[in-house]
Parts: C-alpha cells; sequence; structure tokens
C-alpha cells in the first residue's frame, strides 16, 4: 500500500501475528511488539533504511504525537 504524507511517500505494509518471528522496538511509543504480534512496517518510498515497525495504532496516530522517551545515542534498536 502507497500513503503520501508531509515526509513523503511511504510503502506500508500490514503484518500479520504469523509472520511476525521476532521482537521490535515502535518509534511511536518506544515500547516493544511482540513476536507474533500483528503490526505495520512502514518505510519512504525512495528510502528503504528508513523502514520502521510501528504497533498499528502508533503509526496511524504517529502525527498526533512525538515519542516520549528519548533514548542515548547508544541504546539498542530493535
Amino acid at each position: 500500500m502507497i500513503e503520501e504524507h508531509s515526509e513523503g511517500i511511504y510503502r506500508v505494509r500490514r503484518i500479520t501475528g504469523s509472520t511476525s518471528t521476532k521482537p521490535y522496538r515502535c518509534p511511536g511509543c518506544d515500547q516493544l511488539i511482540p513476536t507474533a504480534t500483528p503490526h505495520t512496517v512502514a518505510w519512504l518510498e525512495e528510502d528503504v533504511e528508513s523502514r520502521r515497525h510501528w504497533h498499528t495504532i502508533c503509526w496511524t496516530k504517529r502525527n498526533d504525537r512525538k515519542p516520549r522517551t528519548l533514548r542515548s545515542k547508544g541504546a539498542p534498536r530493535y
């Protein structure tokens, strides 16, 4: 699916729980997305490196709020 936002054009995929085989860290809320949890993957169309795994509700509401937790530069990213 393609979505247009102020940052650019995003490729967006909905991931089912059965295809989610490892945990990820949501950039919207900075919380863990556990294994086997349905979620959303989105990236800028021309920048695959921007690919991130989001809770679906965090992706939907991302323009309404900012992350509350700022991790230090050396903190692990999932």
